[in-house]
């Protein structure tokens, strides 16, 4: 970390955070980091049974319900929501299954035993309902703590902000299982970078095509979310939907004509991706 810290200052960043799960979360060097004056961090914290205590005796008045955005805006008329199956049939084979109730915030000050000073804890509670087929066993809270040196955010953007770093959790993990660039096959270390370098640029092809990708105004909200969703699309699927893509090549007049042979829903997207390259190759 204070690798990563040095290389922004070097880069000229004024302010950098820190982001990251209880695995992150040294508290030996929270203090250090705040002194600093141009770090802050955001890291989640074990939930520890003198955190859970410390958040159990909090007041009730003390929580507020989360409220999360929605992921998008609909800015036409909203399409019928397909049915959805797979919750029957979790309850027609009486299957145990947890579902979301509520989540409510709050927060308390708070000083692990490597700090001197007391930081600030943002708590996520959720209360839990626990199903098998279709009778209810029991409901249950379950605790997520974020410790932080922000004082100014309120406690929904500091959990809202924590979940972002999910993205490049999901990245390393695409990473490691989705192109296995972070995998070493051969038996020396040139081998492996070369291996890692090729399997990167692969995933990295995924990634140019979404940056890439036109948004018109006219369908703004749609294209963009079809652009988050293909940035943040498994590798796997990237293949079969954009890749393996089967096509029939004819040569005719002088001409190369691509057939497609059968529709997917990216199709669309991925006609408006070879309109803007032809553009890009055109100059």
């Amino acid at each position: 970390m204070d690798k990563i810290i040095n290389l922004c200052r070097k880069a000229g960043f004024e302010r950098i955070t820190l982001r990251g799960d209880t695995d992150f979360s040294q508290t030996k060097h929270l203090d250090r980091w705040d002194q600093a004056g141009d770090v802050r961090f955001i890291f989640g914290i074990a939930a520890m049974p003198n955190l859970k205590a410390l958040a159990e005796d909090l007041p009730a008045e003390a929580y507020s319900f989360l409220e999360r955005p929605p992921r998008y805006v609909i800015k036409t008329a909203p399409r019928q929501a397909p049915e959805r199956v797979k919750p029957e049939l979790v309850r027609d084979h009486g299957f145990e299954t947890i579902h979301l109730l509520e989540e409510m915030v709050a927060e308390f000050d708070y000083s692990p035993v490597a700090c001197k000073k007391n930081y600030r804890v943002v708590v996520l509670r959720k209360r839990l309902g626990i199903d098998k087929g279709q009778l209810r066993l029991f409901e249950e809270y379950r605790y997520f703590f974020y410790i932080t040196n922000d004082r100014d955010k309120t406690a929904e953007e500091i959990v809202f902000s924590a979940n972002d770093r999910c993205d490049q959790e999901n990245l390393i993990a695409q990473l490691k299982g989705g192109v296995h660039a972070l995998k070493t096959p051969v038996d020396n270390l040139v081998s492996n970078w070369a291996y890692m370098v090729m399997a990167s640029l692969a995933w990295s092809l995924k990634a140019w095509s979404a940056l890439m990708l036109p948004v018109s105004p006219r369908h703004a909200a749609k294209h963009a979310a079809e652009k988050r969703t293909l940035l943040r699309m498994e590798f796997a699927t990237f293949c079969a939907a954009v890749i393996q893509m089967p096509c029939q090549i004819l040569r005719s007049g002088g001409r190369l004509i691509y057939r497609l042979l059968s529709w997917n829903p990216w199709q669309g997207m991925f006609l408006r991706l070879v309109e803007r390259l032809q553009g890009c190759w055109l100059f």
